[in-house]
């Protein structure tokens, strides 16, 4: 079997139901929505192979489909998933590898075998010089002939160097055509052909050779305007090293990183690009993380934390436990989903391409009756209606049209992915252009998460060196997250923590544990029941409830010593984010959370929220999102993708903030958060509308220019190098206005 590239799957295993059951492909959904998959005629005796390829010069969405038709139809093929947006091929096939080849090279494409691909590849780079080569010479024997035309030298040589631009610059399409026609499949490529042969008939060699020209040179600029959007993920693929240093059995050796295991530890030098997913082991240093999670600035990483492939060293030096197999690291991932995001169909698409299908048949009766009914029944001239006909057959190809919506969403779910979000389909970015509610989850969403000491209150006679010691020496025995706080306080202010001895947990109360002989209590009003407490505290744990904040009270068995007040902190951009999304015209914005409503409208008070709903568990949130969803219609839905799986899957589209790379972010969720930046989600709106509106733009520019060209066809004023013209013009056109989205939140403010 050939091995595909890490982000594709070798092999579909399916349930009952047809949804596939292997994380590695990335599939979120059944087969057939991954891209429609074409079965053909095979032996069950047979052997099935799976073979994954990489295709240059595929620049037209209506091609690619013809294509997909001749390799399903290709004895021995069981089934075809070609993704135009990718130019990725996968085939399951019994027949040799070589027939496959060769149906893709007499359609006119390169083709390479995935995992053998460097910068588009060898073969990938001679196909695109020959196709340089072929339009240079065509364009060069052209303009002799039209100069030779201009000084009306006339003669064989003229016809000659006429004859020459059309057998040149033609060669590519006529192959590529006439194979077509064998297969019962006309492309553009034999409408042109026709086109020209049609001109050279009638005596209209320049105009053949013009036509021919402008033809191969306008399939040059598409083929490397898609190139340039397909390698902006492509380029992913070289992030991480091929080759790492790692030390094993005693060892320091290098190996290729394909052959490191979960386990081995990996040694990375000042200035490295980290090659494997793993934990910090010894060592500390800044890691540049921008190429998996978009983040602006380094981010400082010490023993125990997670580093990712393909991410940059700094200046430390580091020792690195592998966690991951180089085919399912996070970079790898990553690739993954947003290869499999770009090959689902948008709406958009879906209704484009089903107007194609209808409207294609249509134009090629049309162009019959225009060639054969004003002879036939009006007695007008053959010609000139013959030559009307293939400019209607020209300037009709549906190019323009069907590469409308897939250029868009490549170049939208590519940018997104450069700043770390990854959209996981095209549907959910048309989603996310057209929301109006958005509902944050509280608790490590607009919030960090961590419960940090807000306010310190003492009893008469007592420090708060003093409560902030024995609570930290009290707490130094537990996991909680308010015991992680109050340690974390008493560090801050480098305070001794003395050692406890008898610790005693109290679920739902609090702790116990012996310091000097005397008992010490740390937690809430029922650890302390029947025990005095001065008034001043008890009025300040009742403001404190009030405010929402989680009292901490500390004492002996004899005295309240005094109490520390947690609470979570928000995000640091939390109110720009709200703030930005009113700008990109959210209409309502919603907070949910488990927590009290104390806790809730203290966070709220600082933000701009429009309602609250507090103390759900999360089959009440899930209720609470479909009643807003009932009511106000489209609804995004932002949570930590765990607790809130229930909630993100209801909403329209599900927006994951949880860690850097987690497995719930990934696959929970329509959009992960990969750094859990709050201010992506503004971002990622506007993306989403940006990318509506250009696929709006370009449906609308090819369909008038479709239609203003078959209005003036019968008008005899345009002629077939216009016809040309109009149609590579307008398919460039398309295509660079798609490519606009590459750029989509470059202008955003640094660091967010």
């Amino acid at each position: 079997m050939l091995r595909p590239e890490p982000f594709e799957d070798a092999q579909h295993n399916k349930n009952s139901s047809g949804t596939c059951t292997l994380d590695c492909c990335g599939c979120a959904a059944t087969i057939p929505e991954h891209q429609e998959s074409f079965p053909a005629s095979s032996s069950s005796n047979s052997h099935v192979v799976i073979s994954s390829y990489r295709l240059t010069g595929l620049s037209c969405a209506d091609c690619s489909a013809k294509l997909q038709n001749k390799l399903a139809e290709h004895p021995g093929i069981v089934s075809v998933l070609l993704n135009f947006g990718t130019a990725a091929l996968e085939v399951s096939h019994t027949c040799p590898a070589d027939d496959i080849i060769k149906v893709v090279k007499k359609s006119g494409y390169g083709i390479e075998v995935s995992g053998q691909v460097q910068n588009g590849g060898l073969e990938g780079a001679f196909y695109r010089q020959k196709g340089v080569i072929l339009t240079a010479c065509s364009g060069l024997l052209l303009s002799a002939a039209l100069v030779l035309s201009l000084l009306n030298i006339d003669g064989p040589v003229l016809l000659m160097l006429y004859t020459a631009s059309i057998l040149v610059g033609g060669y590519e399409a006529a192959r590529s055509g006439i194979y077509a026609l064998r297969s019962f499949s006309l492309d553009i490529n034999f409408l042109v052909i026709v086109a020209a042969a049609g001109a050279i008939a009638i005596g209209e060699w320049s105009e053949g050779a013009t036509v021919v020209f402008l033809f191969s040179l306008g399939n040059m600029l598409q083929a490397y305007t898609m190139e340039k959007s397909r390698n902006s993920i492509r380029a992913l693929i070289s992030l991480a090293p091929k080759e790492a240093m790692i030390k094993r059995y005693g060892f320091t050796i290098s190996v290729p990183t394909d052959e490191i295991v979960p386990g081995d530890i990996l040694l990375v030098r000042p200035g490295e690009r980290i090659a494997m997913d793993g934990n910090v082991l010894s060592g500390s240093s800044e890691v540049d993380q921008s190429p998996v999670t978009g983040e602006s600035l380094p981010v400082g990483k010490n023993p125990g934390d997670i580093v990712y492939a393909g991410t940059v060293n700094g200046q430390g030096f580091m020792e690195i436990t592998v966690t991951r197999t180089s085919q399912d690291n996070t970079l790898a991932r990553i690739i993954r989903l947003v290869e499999e995001a770009q090959a689902q169909r948008a709406p958009s698409q879906h209704f484009v391409e089903a107007f194609a299908r209808i409207y294609t048949p249509l134009v090629i009766t049309a162009a019959v009756l225009t060639a054969s009914l004003p002879a036939l029944v009006f007695g007008q001239p053959f010609a000139p209606w013959f030559e009307r006909a293939l400019i209607l057959l020209v300037v009709s190809c549906p190019c323009a049209l069907v590469i409308s919506t897939p250029v868009s969403i490549v170049a939208a779910i590519s940018s997104a992915a450069r700043k770390g979000v990854l959209v996981k389909g095209g549907a959910y970015l048309e989603e996310a252009g057209s929301l109006k509610v958005v509902a944050f989850d509280k608790t490590g969403t607009l919030t960090t998460g961590k419960p940090e000491i807000k306010a310190i209150f003492t009893a008469p006679g007592h420090t708060q060196e003093e409560l902030i010691s024995i609570a930290a020496a009290i707490e130094s025995c537990s996991e909680h997250p308010l015991a992680q706080a109050i340690i974390r306080l008493a560090e801050e202010r480098s305070l001794e923590i003395p050692q406890c001895s008898a610790f005693r947990s109290h679920p739902g109360h609090g702790a116990t544990a012996e310091l000097g002989g005397i008992t010490y209590l740390a937690g809430n009003r029922r650890l302390f029941q029947g025990l005095e407490m001065p008034q001043t505290l008890v009025q300040n744990l009742g403001e404190l409830e009030q405010e929402g904040k989680t009292p901490v009270i500390i004492g002996s068995n004899s005295e309240v010593i005094g109490i520390l007040a947690a609470a979570e902190s928000l995000r640091g951009n939390a109110a720009y984010t709200v703030k930005e999304l009113r700008r990109a015209g959210i209409e309502r914005i919603v907070m949910l959370t488990g927590d009290n409503p104390g806790a809730a409208a203290t966070a709220a008070s600082k933000l701009d929220v429009d309602e609250i709903h507090a103390g759900l568990l999360p089959e009440d949130k899930l209720q609470v999102v479909k009643a807003l969803m009932a009511k106000y219609g489209k609804l995004a839905m932002i949570g930590d993708g765990i607790n809130d799986a229930p909630s993100l899957a209801a909403a329209t589209v599900g927006i994951a903030m949880g860690p850097s790379g987690t497995d719930t972010a990934l696959e929970t969720a329509d959009i992960a958060l990969m750094a859990g930046e709050l201010a992506r989600i503004p971002y990622i709106i506007r993306l989403g509308r940006s990318t509506i509106n250009i696929i709006k733009q370009n449906v609308a520019f090819a369909v008038l220019v479709k239609a203003v060209f078959i209005a003036l066809t019968f008008s005899g004023i345009p002629n077939l190098w216009m016809a040309v013209f109009a149609d590579t013009g307008a398919a460039l056109l398309v295509i660079l206005n798609g490519m606009r989205l590459l750029q989509a939140g470059q202008t955003e403010k640094p660091g967010l």
